[in-house]
């Protein structure tokens, strides 16, 4: 087979993309990066390794991609807070939005961590850079909500970074939590007991009131 014809690909290119995303997501967290190779990405696709070149660039490219999309998909929920915006229904979405991408996306989230215990060597100038900015950003408002009076005069980096690492604790040590609880796999009670035990600790930590109302779901 040939790459896909530029002049036919744009209403499947999004397609042929997320489906060549998913494959190298399960190859990389089976055989790390060293060991995939975008023969065994373009099989598990069902693509010609020549589409795989076409769409991603490389072999490193593909593999960073999916490292920021699984940073894009755990912090996209605090893209728009403002100086406005309530604490307490940002932190508590924040919460339970790790919560529920950790679950649905087991394999991106176990193939950061990896990234990261092996010391970023494909995302220090992401984390230096970019992801740094981004989080000083959002550490700005929240240290405006402390200015107002919502919530108590924390650090914002060691509240993202405990929600980052809480929340992730259960996908990247999930065989210990399995084998703790007894099962393989989380509930939805579970999933909310969790996420309600997470809001209750990290809110009341930051003097923060909890929303009176949880009857939230959480939705996988």
């Amino acid at each position: 087979m040939t790459v896909v014809s530029t002049s036919h690909e744009s209403p499947s290119r999004e397609r042929i993309e997320q489906t060549i995303l998913a494959a190298a997501e399960q190859v990389f967290s089976q055989h790390g990066y060293r060991g995939a190779s975008l023969q065994v990405i373009a099989d598990r696709a069902g693509l010609p390794k020549a589409n795989i070149l076409y769409y991603m660039g490389s072999k490193q490219a593909l593999y960073v991609r999916l490292l920021n999309r699984m940073m894009f998909r755990w912090n996209e929920v605090l893209e728009d807070i403002t100086p406005e915006s309530d604490p307490a229904t940002v932190l508590s979405d924040f919460i339970r939005t790790k919560m529920v991408l950790g679950q649905r996306y087991p394999q991106g989230s176990k193939l950061f961590a990896a990234e990261i215990l092996a010391g970023a060597p494909f995302l220090n100038d992401y984390l230096a850079g970019e992801l740094r900015d981004w989080v000083a950003s959002r550490a700005a408002i929240i240290r405006q909500w402390s200015a107002q009076g919502k919530m108590d005069d924390v650090d914002p980096r060691w509240l993202i970074f405990l929600i980052w690492s809480s929340t992730q604790h259960y996908t990247e040590y999930s065989a210990q939590v399995s084998g703790i609880l007894g099962r393989d796999t989380l509930s939805d009670d579970d999933l909310e007991s969790i996420s309600a035990f997470l809001e209750h600790v990290i809110l009341k930590g930051c003097g923060i009131p909890q929303p009176v109302v949880k009857a939230r779901r959480l939705e996988k």
